[in-house]
């Protein structure tokens, strides 16, 4: 009985948790973002105080610096976005065209009429209904939530010493555990964040000398764009393959350059995951793949785009907590990367390749 008692209080914590994550995002995330960038923000910071620069313009500068930066990034993709907003009805001409031509190649194929005269019509009131709406009201909500993030990052890193008192006060039993787990956490915040950074930067670069050498006209906005997406993985990389992929098909007039398109980025995506993570990054958050995929639907469930880049890390978070606990330490290397390799399934293999390399020999 008592262990049905404690199932059952597990999952009521789950469900409130997960309510309180889903209906507290307005203030949870710019939160968390606050936290991410902090962690990202102090070895500048750092860097300035130990050179006699006070904590508050230290941290003010740091952030202006980062600030202006990202600015000024976003100037140059407005201005090729506000340009390929100008092409859009020249782009939508040509979608309508080539779809027409297609269709009708398809339906003179297969001898029948896949043609939808009110496709148009129907495309028209997908973008235009409540859909154009809705994302006009959630692009200002997460402009309302970008301007809370730098208040959040620069309270956490000049409140950081009150912080660091809280948790030995608060662990004066196990102060030398929570430490090491705060410190652990933090470390796997910061090299996630700044080996993300460099691979994002790496991906763009990459990104832009292909789309440039390729002719497209709006190049550094497709680079970041493909390179931001690559931020999510397994899933970004589909949704920035496609809208490049789509507009280099309706903006060139052969099917050679979607198709080199399609190569080259699921080519820089292989080179990303094989040989520039690893490098960069390391194995930092050391997360098996089914938890990343799990920890982004459950964040794309939660938070939005915000969650599913979140979790990543917060699922390293989580791992390195339940290994501080002996009770939950099963649940820390279900999470991990550490795949063993059985006697049962060891001998198996060896027994296949005995049986193979026996076929294998001539009679």
């Amino acid at each position: 009985m008592n262990r049905l008692q404690r199932i059952a209080n597990f999952l009521l914590i789950l469900v409130l948790g997960a309510l309180v994550l889903k209906e507290g995002d307005f203030i949870l995330v710019p939160l968390v973002w606050g936290i991410f960038f902090a962690f990202a923000l102090y070895p500048i910071s750092s860097w300035l105080e130990k050179r006699r620069v006070p904590r508050a313009l230290a941290i003010s500068f740091s952030i202006l610096l980062v600030g202006l930066f990202a600015l000024g990034m976003a100037y140059v993709l407005l201005n090729q976005m506000v340009g390929l907003i100008k092409d859009a009805p020249e782009i939508g001409g040509n979608l309508e065209s080539k779809f027409s031509r297609y269709l009708g190649e398809l339906s003179t194929v297969f001898g029948r009429d896949l043609i939808n005269p009110n496709w148009d019509s129907d495309i028209s009131s997908f973008l235009w209904g409540g859909k154009l709406t809705e994302t006009l009201f959630a692009t200002g909500k997460s402009l309302t939530l970008a301007g809370i993030i730098p208040l959040y990052a620069f309270l956490l890193m000049y409140y950081k010493d009150f912080f660091i008192e809280f948790l030995i006060r608060f662990s004066s039993r196990n102060q030398e555990l929570v430490i090491n787990w705060a410190k652990d956490s933090g470390r796997v915040i910061q090299s996630y964040l700044a080996g993300m950074i460099r691979v994002t930067g790496i991906v763009a670069v990459l990104a832009g000398i292909f789309f440039y050498l390729l002719g497209v006209k709006y190049f550094l906005l497709f680079a970041a764009f493909v390179a931001l997406m690559n931020l999510i993985p397994y899933v970004g990389v589909f949704v920035s393959s496609f809208f490049a992929i789509l507009y280099v098909f309706l903006t060139t007039d052969s099917l050679l350059y979607p198709l080199l398109t399609f190569a080259v980025l699921w080519g820089i995506q292989l080179l990303e995951n094989n040989i520039i993570t690893p490098l960069v990054v390391g194995s930092k958050v050391k997360v098996n793949a089914l938890a990343v995929i799990l920890a982004i639907l459950l964040g794309g469930w939660l938070w939005g785009i915000s969650g599913m880049i979140l979790f990543i890390p917060l699922t390293g978070v989580l791992k390195i907590t339940l290994e501080r606990s002996h009770g939950l330490k099963p649940f820390a290397y279900l999470l991990g990367d550490d795949v063993p390799i059985s006697e049962e399934s060891e001998n198996f293999w060896k027994l296949a390749l005995r049986k193979f390399s026996k076929k294998g020999k001539p009679n």
